[in-house]
């Protein structure tokens, strides 16, 4: 299944160690199918975390082809990878990189390669990882199906 993913960034005011509140923009990844979506996922998913009023400040695509989350509890760090698929051009023999972005959880740079790697297994493509970067990405709010009992909310004839 395809992905669209919206970067939303978050504005409300945190109450820090000191015990002073303090206003902060965290960003966070929602899957949605249009701003309007990603907009309404976020408030959705952000309620019952926030005591008070927040807002959503910003809202834009984020152009990732694949993620792969991690259950451990220390992965509490998002990584952009910048994945170059080698291919060879038939007629000519020249090698042709195509560069695609990945996000990927870990606690660490070492971990980020090694979950990388990890989900990479499986493909037959050759490739190259070209950069690993740490986002600031809080948290990721994947698709669910809303199902009733295995079953969808609505079904045709209804």
């Amino acid at each position: 299944m395809m992905h669209t993913w919206f970067e939303c960034k978050v504005r409300y005011e945190k109450m820090m160690e000191n015990g002073l509140n303090k206003k902060v923009t965290e960003p966070y990844l929602v899957d949605a199918l249009s701003f309007t979506e990603a907009e309404a996922r976020i408030i959705e998913e952000m309620t019952p975390f926030m005591t008070g009023e927040f807002v959503v400040s910003d809202i834009k695509r984020a152009k990732y082809s694949e993620l792969f989350p991690c259950e451990a509890d220390s992965a509490d760090k998002w990584f952009k990878c910048k994945v170059f698929f080698v291919t060879l051009d038939e007629k000519s023999g020249a090698e042709k990189k195509t560069s695609t972005m990945m996000l990927v959880q870990a606690s660490d740079f070492a971990n980020a390669l090694d979950q990388l790697n990890k989900g990479m297994s499986g493909t037959m493509a050759d490739y190259v990882i070209g950069a690993i970067t740490e986002t600031p990405i809080m948290d990721v709010f994947g698709f669910e199906s809303k199902l009733t009992d295995g079953k969808p909310e609505y079904e045709e004839g209804e």
